[in-house]
């Protein structure tokens, strides 16, 4: 493929990455524009492990992935995620829960993590209320 079509590929890919996720992270375009086909076979996963699934939809696929992300300490991802979980109708109250659920097989770090990530969301309410 030459590199006119590459960058072709790139960008068609950016924005299906885009319209999947709802937000696309600068990491992942420059991935996507330096190497498209292993971003393809990135995104495909990405689509199947956090979209519709036959038992389980969008919004408890991200509920579950909530209590991963705080685990593990990624706050923007964790903040981007209950986003997109409230996207899908989560509610506060089952982000909380999500959280809740996370304290004994994850700590109360994880816990904390959460409820920091969901204090970020509250202010960004709160501010674009104020603003009105």
């Amino acid at each position: 493929m030459d590199t006119k079509e590459l960058k072709k590929k790139a960008e068609r890919l950016i924005k299906q990455m885009r319209r999947d996720r709802g937000y696309l992270y600068p990491e992942w375009e420059l991935a996507a524009r330096m190497d498209p086909d292993f971003m393809e076979a990135y995104n495909a996963l990405y689509r199947r492990a956090l979209g519709e699934g036959q038992a389980l939809n969008v919004k408890y696929r991200e509920l579950i992935a909530l209590a991963l992300l705080a685990f593990r300490g990624e706050h923007e991802a964790l903040v981007t995620h209950i986003r997109r979980a409230m996207k899908f109708g989560a509610t506060k109250q089952e982000v909380l829960e999500a959280f809740e659920a996370a304290i004994i097989p994850g700590g109360a770090l994880t816990f904390l993590r959460g409820l920091r990530a969901l204090l970020q969301i509250e202010g960004e309410g709160k501010s674009r209320a104020e603003s009105r």
